[in-house]
């Protein structure tokens, strides 16, 4: 059983089903309102657990009524919860998120993840020493990022760095980084590259392994063992909600990084597709026995 730690942030999805987008100014009839969870760090927590592995979360919450569900949430998963603190002072984190036409538009408030620090990093020591692969993302402060990064360098941790929301880094994170996995957006940004520019010669600049994934595309990855970028095709399905895939993606691509490059990004694609078949960023998340059947078909 792959040992994960998820550093990342922890939301609430306040989820909106309308039939188009508003304009400015605009005010529109919803279909259907909800909350569940989410997060860039708890979805990513959820989306490991659910296929097997034993995951433990370095995060923040706040003590109101979004934390208690939230906490309730990822302990119902089985997720290690001992690093993630609870904050008097600040509410939780949330997401209003839009869905419509089979795409989304995310408004995050960040709140209590951005109180996540690098001491609370280092105070996981432990738990990241045990790791198989640590995952972090940017929707906490950049110091706890950084932090992160440093320290699985330190203990020789594989670290996967989802690079959302997308924004510049300095070249030297990205040298401590063992999988970069941003979409073509994100790494134009990251690489402070204009973002037209071919995504293969994106991935060519990376100073690191990339595996970038392309929506309903698949995926395409590149690193010492395969220099050329390569392309691992989605799998077709109707999506409902693509809220989270991103998440679910590299949930599993840490999951199964031990089974090699290529066979991670094969079932992480898979994974990815099987995501978006319901409603919420963890609502269509798979456990194993789903991603099992979806590769025999």
């Amino acid at each position: 059983m792959p040992r994960i730690v998820v550093v990342g942030s922890i939301n609430m999805d306040l989820v909106t089903l309308a039939p188009r987008f508003p304009g400015p100014g605009e005010t529109l009839l919803g279909n259907r309102f909800f909350t569940t969870p989410g997060g860039k760090g708890a979805n990513q927590a959820v989306a490991a657990a659910r296929l097997g592995a034993e995951v433990a979360m370095v995060g923040a919450l706040g003590r109101d009524a979004f934390g208690d569900q939230l906490h309730a949430g990822l302990a119902q998963e089985g997720i290690d919860l001992a690093h993630v603190i609870r904050l008097d002072d600040v509410g939780s984190g949330s997401a209003s998120i839009t869905v419509a036409e089979g795409d989304n538009e995310i408004i995050v408030v960040p709140a209590a993840n951005a109180r996540v620090t690098p001491a609370q990093v280092e105070a996981a020591d432990a738990a990241i020493a045990r790791a198989d692969v640590v995952l972090v993302q940017l929707e906490i402060p950049l110091d706890t990022v950084e932090a992160t990064l440093r320290l699985g360098h330190r203990l020789e941790v594989p670290v996967i760095l989802n690079p959302a929301p997308a924004q510049k880094l300095p070249g030297d994170w990205l040298k401590l980084v063992s999988y970069i996995t941003p979409n073509q957006h994100e790494l134009a940004a990251v690489l402070d590259q204009d973002v037209r520019t071919d995504f293969r010669e994106l991935m060519r600049r990376a100073p690191c392994p990339v595996v970038l994934t392309r929506g309903g595309e698949g995926a395409w990855y590149r690193d010492p063992a395969y220099p050329e970028p390569v392309h691992q095709p989605g799998f077709a399905v109707d999506a409902v909600d693509t809220t989270g895939a991103g998440d679910t993606f590299n949930g599993a691509l840490a999951v199964f990084l031990h089974e090699g490059l290529p066979q991670a990004v094969r079932k992480a694609c898979a994974a990815a597709a099987l995501s978006v078949t319901k409603l919420g960023a963890q609502g269509g998340m798979p456990t194993a026995g789903e991603l099992e059947m979806l590769l025999a078909r």
